[in-house]
């Protein structure tokens, strides 16, 4: 196999080289089950055979858990002999990094089969799979995440628990709740202005930064993707701009879904919308409140297939402390309009620009495997016609429900092992290796022993 199957050129990797002659090296990367790039950082001069030839991987990296320890339920290691599969870079993902000395770009890539056939358990292949199918039927999702995030000091308080980082513009401190303060986002400035020019350099429409809800928590828009394919990519590569920027202006970038027991924790909200292959919005409504068949259905699609699907969008054991009443994380699979309450909101605006925003995600789950498992959501209910019910109004967090989706971590484990949805919608192997990664991840916390036990029990039992 030396045709690339990802669809990458030589001539792209050469014509970047000229226009950058004095990067020195480039990191390639490729995202496992968790989202977490696993790769190699190349020299110039090996990136032409990279794009030329692929390059050969063991297949065991995507069968790690979130240490980089092996699991070997996923079948991926020694089943396997633990052999190479070759990666191939993916086109137009080779974007130069910013404040990089000596300077180095980075490159995303996909595992294949040595004959050149997509590799089960690479999750961005779940995501392609999915879009392919709904766009077979003449439906073309375009969408955006949202990244919420924590900027927390590098060191811990007086009582051994995470701060907010102080302001990198000059050390102020703040403890308080700055919702929506423009103020305090100028203190920050300077590392605003690193992640925006990083997010340029690649490419990337980054938006409007927000102070939220709780201390030194921020939220940045991504700008609509009309594939959501790029829409997930965009969000790989920003965690990781965000990561590295603020490293550099010495505070650290936190992607918990719930860092700070007493705050909201980080969401990943998901706007997705369908368009015609004439680019019409398909799930716009003829007149205001008069909802199409076709939303309503991909609600129901969404409501009918959530409780199964919770693993993905909460996947590890501190995602499920996001979960509480009026936090703004959803509790129940509720739908409602222009409701942050609910975990389907329409939001209000324009009708031509109707969408669904999925908000039960936390941002520290995969957007591929969120994105491939929402769309799978919604052409399951656009195929059987499903209802979502009536339309939550008021306060969604007193609506009955709750226990229409796993209660716990262990729950939803347990849920996505059985769900034949999302084995559909995971694909076989993808499904089987997830499920082992977190069954493997659930047993080494359960045998971890946690500092509140010793809180509660070393001197009183």
């Amino acid at each position: 196999m030396t045709t690339s199957p990802s669809g990458s050129s030589v001539a792209e990797a050469e014509a970047f080289l000229a226009a950058n002659p004095d990067i020195e090296a480039v990191d390639i990367v490729l995202h496992d089950a968790n989202g977490i790039g696993r790769g190699k950082i190349i020299r110039r001069h090996e990136l032409v055979p990279f794009y030329r030839n692929g390059r050969h991987l063991p297949i065991s990296i995507l069968g790690l858990d979130i240490c980089g320890e092996d699991v070997h339920e996923t079948g991926l290691i020694w089943d396997q002999g633990d052999g190479d599969l070759r990666a191939w870079p993916i086109p137009d993902t080779l974007k130069r990094l910013h404040g990089t000395c000596p300077a180095r770009a980075e490159v995303f890539m996909s595992m294949y089969t040595l004959d050149g056939l997509p590799m089960g358990s690479d999750p961005r292949h779940a995501l392609a799979r999915n879009l392919a199918k709904m766009e077979a039927d003449g439906l073309h999702p375009a969408g955006a995440f949202e990244l919420e995030f924590f900027l927390l000091a590098n060191d811990r308080d007086a009582s051994g628990r995470v701060q907010p980082a102080h302001a990198v513009l000059d050390g102020r401190p703040s403890s308080k709740t700055e919702v929506y303060s423009v103020d305090h986002l100028h203190g920050m400035q300077p590392l605003f202005s690193d992640i925006y020019a990083a997010a340029d350099l690649a490419g990337i429409k980054a938006e409007t930064m927000i102070s939220e809800y709780a201390p030194g928590q921020y939220e940045l828009t991504l700008h609509y993707r009309t594939n959501v394919l790029e829409a997930a990519d965009d969000l790989m590569r920003l965690k990781r701009i965000v990561r590295m920027q603020a490293r550099r202006h010495g505070v650290t970038a936190c992607f918990m879904a719930k860092p700070v027991e007493h705050y909201a924790g980080s969401g990943m909200h998901f706007h997705v919308s369908l368009q015609s292959p004439a680019g019409d919005n398909l799930l716009m409504e003829e007149a205001p409140g008069q909802w199409s068949p076709l939303i309503l259905n991909a609600l129901g699609g969404l409501i009918e297939t959530m409780a199964e699907s919770m693993l993905v969008f909460a996947p590890h054991a501190n995602s499920w402390r996001r979960f509480a009443a009026q936090s703004y994380a959803p509790v129940s699979p509720t739908w409602g309009v222009n409701n942050r309450s609910v975990a389907l909101r329409i939001p209000a605006g324009d009708i031509r620009a109707r969408r669904i925003e999925h908000r039960p995600a936390g941002v520290d789950a995969n957007p591929y495997l969120v994105g491939a498992t929402v769309l799978a959501g919604i052409r399951h209910g656009l195929t059987h016609k499903v209802d979502p019910g009536p339309e939550t109004t008021g306060n969604g967090y007193d609506v009955p429900g709750s226990d229409r989706i796993p209660r716990d971590w262990r729950e939803a484990i347990r849920a996505a092992e059985g769900s034949a949805f999302l084995k559909h919608a995971l694909g076989e192997e993808m499904h089987r290796t997830f499920c082992a990664i977190k069954a493997a991840e659930y047993a080494r916390v359960a045998r971890t022993i946690p500092d509140v036990d010793y809180d509660l029990y070393l001197h009183t039992v």
